[in-house]
């Protein structure tokens, strides 16, 4: 099974209650995504995930965390903050140290297979990518595929479509 890590972005896609179009896509895609595919892979969230759903700010926060009860969540270690330190010095990744570049950080640094996200602007953007996978390579590090949920399905054979 891929190992994945959800990004909040994806789990908010769930829990939203936005009406607009790019949400109600967002929210059929990953719920579609959830209810098909999750069982197909190994899933995990971090403890920056939890810490953002946490913000009092998040008015879902209670349906986020019914919505991943269960998960294994994953420590921001030393070597998770050091990779996320990099990556904004080299400004692939916005400060402040948190957020995206501790999301990048832990899928990276845990060695997982995808990241889910809808966050195209900085994190499942190829053009993104490209620049954090050189950084992480020069690091001796592989970079998850970092994808929105519409492109990481599997047919009952196992295989990824």
């Amino acid at each position: 099974m891929a190992i994945v890590y959800l990004e909040t972005s994806f789990i908010s896609a769930c829990v939203t209650n936005r009406l607009d179009a790019g949400s109600l896509y967002r929210q059929s895609i990953s719920l579609e995504w959830w209810h098909a595919q999750r069982h197909q892979h190994d899933l995990y969230i971090t403890d920056e995930v939890i810490a953002e759903l946490s913000d009092p700010r998040y008015m879902r926060r209670q349906e986020a965390f019914d919505h991943i009860e269960g998960l294994e969540s994953l420590v921001v270690s030393d070597e998770v903050i050091g990779l996320a330190r990099i990556l904004v010095d080299h400004k692939v990744m916005p400060d402040p140290l948190q957020g995206d570049a501790v999301h990048v950080a832990c899928a990276t640094v845990y060695s997982m297979d995808f990241m889910l996200s809808w966050n195209v602007r900085h994190l499942a953007n190829p053009n993104k990518t490209q620049h954090l996978n050189t950084i992480c390579l020069r690091m001796g590090l592989m970079l998850p595929r970092i994808i929105t949920p519409e492109f990481l399905w599997k047919d009952n054979h196992g295989s990824s479509e």
